[in-house]
C-alpha cells in the first residue's frame, strides 16, 4: 500500500458510536477500569492512556502517520517545533558529550546549543555544511584530522538540510557512512523537506525532527513539533519530555494528522510554484542572486537532485540596496504575507536579518550570508502566474525607489 493511502487511512479505532472521521478527545486524564489495570499501566505491564500529556489517541494518531512517512520505529510528538529540536538533543546528551553540528542552523537552534546546552557542560563544534567528508570526520573524530586536539569524540551530529534560510545542503550518504564507521547519533531536521521529499532515515540517519507547524499542518493554524527515528533513542526522548512536559494538545494533533492527508499533493504544488518563481527571478537583472536547490546554478545542485525527489518549498534571494530595498520591495507587494512563518498555502515573505535571526552577532551572519539584502520567500499555493507576475513588479518598483533615493 502507497504512503499517501496510509497516511488517509491510519486511524484511531472506532468507538461505539462508530464515527467515520476520528473524534477529538479532549481530555486531560483517562479512567481506570479497575484498580489493577491503574497499577498495570503505571508499571507498564499494560499499554493504554493514562493522562494526555504522556499519550492521547489523537496524538498518537499523528505520531503513527509521521513514523509511517519517515520508515521510522517511533515517535513523539511535542508542542512546537523547537521543544522536538529541544528534546531531542538534551533528551540523549549529558554534561561532558560533544555535539558536531552544521553551523547553517535556525537561529533557535543554535541559541540552543551555544546558550543552553553549555551551560550543562556540553560542547559543540560547527562545521560548514560544504565540509568534505574529511573535514566531517576532523570534526567529529578529532584523532583523524592533522592537528592535536583535546576535544572529545562526537555523541551526536545535528544538522538541518536544506538549512534556514540559506538552503545549504548535507549530504546524507555521506554522515550516514561516517556513523556507520564512528556510531554517534545521527539527528537530521527534516522540516524544509519533509518526508514526501526527502527520508533521512534511509540514508542512516537515527532520528528526524520536524516543526509539524510548518508544512504538515500547511495552513498557519497551530503549533506542533515531533521527533521520530530508532525506538531505543525515541524511549529517552520520551521519558525526558513526559517529566518535563512540552506535549502536543490534543487538537492540535487532529489538525496535523487530518492536514497530513493531504501533505504529498500539497508538496507537488509548493515545489512546482517554487522552481517556477525560482526561473522567473533568476532571470531577472535586478535580482542580485536567487538560491533554490533544484536550480542548476544552485552549489549543491547535484546533491539535492540526488537526495531530493524535489526542490522544496523555499526560494531565497538577494537584493541589492540593503534593508531600505527590502523595505520597498515589501511595500510593493499585494498578495504575499509578511510574517516569520513559513510553509502555509499563503506565500509568504520575510527578512532573516531582521527577524528569524536578528539575534545573531554579525560574524554569524556573515558565515550564514545572512546580509541586510536577504529575503526569504516560503511559496504558497496560489496561481503561479500570480505570484511572478506580483513579484516582478514589486522587484522592479523597488529597484526604482533605491535609484531615485541615490540619485
Amino acid at each position: 500500500m502507497k504512503k499517501q493511502t496510509k497516511a488517509i487511512r491510519i486511524q484511531t479505532k472506532k468507538s461505539l458510536n462508530r464515527e467515520h472521521s476520528v473524534p477529538l478527545y479532549l481530555t486531560s486524564s483517562f479512567a481506570f477500569e479497575s484498580a489493577e489495570q491503574g497499577k498495570a499501566l503505571f508499571e507498564e505491564t499494560e499499554e493504554g492512556n493514562i493522562y494526555s500529556r504522556f499519550s492521547n489517541p489523537n496524538v498518537t494518531e499523528f505520531v503513527e502517520k509521521v513514523c509511517m512517512l519517515e520508515n521510522a520505529e517511533e515517535g513523539i510528538a511535542t508542542g512546537t517545533g523547537m521543544a522536538a529540536v529541544f528534546v531531542s538533543l538534551a533528551g540523549l546528551l549529558k554534561s561532558g558529550d560533544h555535539i558536531v553540528a552544521c553551523r547553517a542552523l535556525f537561529g533557535s537552534a543554535h541559541q540552543i546549543i551555544t546558550q543552553i546546552l553549555s551551560k550543562w557542560g556540553i560542547t559543540h563544534t560547527y562545521v560548514d555544511a560544504s565540509a568534505t567528508e574529511a573535514e566531517w570526520e576532523a570534526a567529529i573524530q578529532p584523532n583523524t584530522g592533522t592537528a592535536p586536539t583535546d576535544r572529545p569524540v562526537a555523541k551526536m551530529v545535528f544538522l538541518e538540510t536544506p538549512s534556514n534560510p540559506g538552503l545549504e545542503l548535507v549530504d546524507l550518504e555521506m554522515l550516514g557512512r561516517l556513523k556507520a564507521k564512528y556510531g554517534f547519533i545521527l539527528n537530521v531536521d527534516n522540516c524544509f523537506a519533509t518526508p514526501i521529499l526527502q527520508t533521512p532515515i534511509d540514508y542512516g540517519a537515527d532520528l528526524s525532527v520536524h516543526s509539524a507547524t510548518k508544512y504538515m499542518d500547511g495552513q498557519g493554524r497551530v503549533l506542533g513539533g515531533i521527533v521520530v527515528g530508532r525506538a531505543d533513542l525515541i524511549q529517552p526522548i520520551r521519558f525526558f519530555a513526559r517529566h518535563t512536559g512540552p506535549s502536543l494538545s490534543p487538537f492540535n494533533a487532529w489538525v496535523l494528522s487530518k492536514s497530513l492527508e493531504t501533505l504529498e499533493l500539497r508538496m507537488e504544488r509548493h515545489c512546482s510554484n517554487a522552481l517556477q518563481l525560482a526561473e522567473a527571478l533568476e532571470g531577472h537583472a535586478d535580482v542580485a542572486k536567487v538560491l533554490y536547490p533544484f536550480l542548476p546554478s544552485h552549489p549543491q545542485y547535484e546533491l539535492a537532485k540526488k537526495q531530493m525527489s524535489a526542490g522544496g518549498a523555499i526560494v531565497t534571494i538577494e537584493l541589492e540596496g540593503g534593508f531600505e530595498r527590502v523595505s520597498a520591495f515589501y511595500n510593493a507587494l499585494k498578495i504575499p504575507t509578511l510574517s516569520s512563518n513559513l510553509g502555509d498555502s499563503r506565500t509568504i515573505v520575510t527578512n532573516p536579518n531582521t527577524t528569524t535571526h536578528a539575534r545573531l552577532k554579525p560574524d554569524e551572519k556573515a558565515a550564514l550570508g545572512i546580509t541586510p539584502g536577504l529575503v526569504r520567500i516560503s511559496v504558497g499555493l496560489e496561481a503561479i502566474e500570480d505570484l511572478i507576475e506580483d513579484f516582478t513588479q514589486a522587484v522592479e518598483k523597488s529597484a526604482e525607489v533605491v535609484k531615485e533615493k541615490v540619485a
